[in-house]
């Protein structure tokens, strides 16, 4: 199933080391790493036993099911088939309930309007080909009072020095070529994009790194990584 709204090239890349999606120490190692700060980040500001959320661009399931195991009811989709396969096998091992599906953000928008509580799309909008196109629908399939959690990469030079020269060619954390400089969304660029969707900003938090102790920590610090969340009017 092709799509007009997702990157080819982008697909392929993550394609390509989908079976390690759930290896912590893998290529997506990083994404372990975070994934519980993510979880908590969000469980902190909706009740997710009570929830309905769609995880877009879901790749190998680590937050969907982290979501689906506090009892929330979740839909993840994905134009990857060999990491939805993967995430469908790990959450049937797991015995956890995730409707993963094929599709893309756009396109599921088409048919889901005022659907979810929550939209979740975290490392994802640096790979889609329009931001404010992709945020559009994720705000669209809100109910009133919805809330939109994202998470992406600042176009600064330090985060160019830290997520592509760091992570892909010195820690060898990721492939080399998974990011690229020019997609990274500078924070006034997502609050605009935030905006444009009618939604209401309503927090931002950087994802920042200890070296020595090998851990990720929320902070002030939005130079890299950031994550944040959005309400849409009720």
């Amino acid at each position: 199933m092709s799509s007009i709204y997702v990157d080819p090239e982008e697909i392929k890349r993550f394609e390509a080391i989908a079976t390690e999606w759930w290896d912590p120490d893998g290529r997506f190692k990083p994404l372990h790493q975070i994934n519980p700060l993510r979880l908590d980040y969000i469980a902190q500001r909706v009740d997710l036993s009570a929830a309905k959320v769609l995880d877009v661009g879901c790749g190998g399931g680590l937050l969907a099911e982290s979501m689906a195991a506090r009892g929330a009811e979740v839909t993840g989709i994905d134009r990857s088939p060999k990491a939805l396969s993967v995430a469908a096998v790990h959450a049937e091992q797991s015995g956890v309930q995730v409707d993963y599906q094929e599709n893309d953000a756009e396109t599921w928008a088409e048919t889901h309007q005022g659907t979810y509580d929550v939209v979740t799309c975290l490392e994802v909008l640096e790979h889609v080909p329009d931001v404010e196109r992709a945020v559009q629908a994720c705000a669209d399939m809100l109910k009133p009072d919805g809330l939109f959690f994202f998470a992406t990469l600042n176009r600064t030079p330090e985060c160019y020095l830290k997520a592509i020269i760091g992570a892909e060619y010195i820690m060898g954390w990721l492939p080399k070529g998974t990011h690229q400089y020019n997609k990274f969304i500078r924070p006034s660029e997502m609050v605009q994009a935030v905006r444009h969707a009618g939604l209401e900003e309503q927090d931002m938090q950087g994802l920042s790194y200890r070296m020595l102790l090998g851990q990720f920590y929320l902070s002030h610090n939005l130079n890299v990584n950031y994550l944040g969340f959005a309400r849409k009017p009720a």
